[in-house]
């Protein structure tokens, strides 16, 4: 047997076997400060209004709705708190009368995967969703959501938003 070509073939095994979810290894909620503000957009499924609160200790917190004819259509709720030295993405959705979507006890957890200046990318630990909040202009963010829908196709929504005043 030759070693040359048996450790680089098992090295790739591990790798290509491996679930490949790669996660930031350290970054600070701090770094996210450029998504604070109160964020609006017209949209087909309603007028959308997305809070984020500035930097506040280890965490920040965010509140999103739709509302469509001047009814609610449903409401999401984010908590990013750092676990481990990497802000940790939890978001909980809710219909009108506050009705949660998730179970009381599993928020959907998503994962930082990549930040840079003005940008930052969080996944689902299963790759199914993938968010990503990019400030384009001191008041445009652009946040754009990809995820697989029920046959396994993937889907991408782009949301436009601009700070309100």
């Amino acid at each position: 047997m030759n070693l040359k070509y048996i450790f680089p073939a098992i090295i790739g095994f591990i790798l290509i076997s491996g679930n490949g979810f790669a996660q930031v290894n350290k970054a600070s909620v701090k770094q996210l400060a450029f998504m604070a503000g109160t964020w609006t957009q017209k949209h087909e499924w309603g007028d959308m209004e997305e809070f984020w609160g500035e930097p506040m200790g280890e965490s920040m917190i965010s509140s999103f709705r739709v509302v469509k004819d001047g009814k609610a259509v449903f409401y999401e709720f984010v908590v990013v708190e750092e676990q481990n030295g990497v802000p940790v993405f939890k978001m909980r959705h809710f219909n009108h009368g506050s009705i949660g979507w998730e179970d009381k006890n599993k928020p959907l957890l998503f994962y930082l995967t990549k930040i840079q200046k003005n940008k930052a990318e969080f996944e689902l630990k299963d790759k199914s969703v993938h968010i990503t909040y990019q400030l384009t202009a001191p008041d445009k963010l652009d946040v754009t959501v990809t995820e697989k829908d029920k046959k396994g196709k993937w889907q991408k929504d782009v949301f436009n938003y601009i700070r309100k005043k």
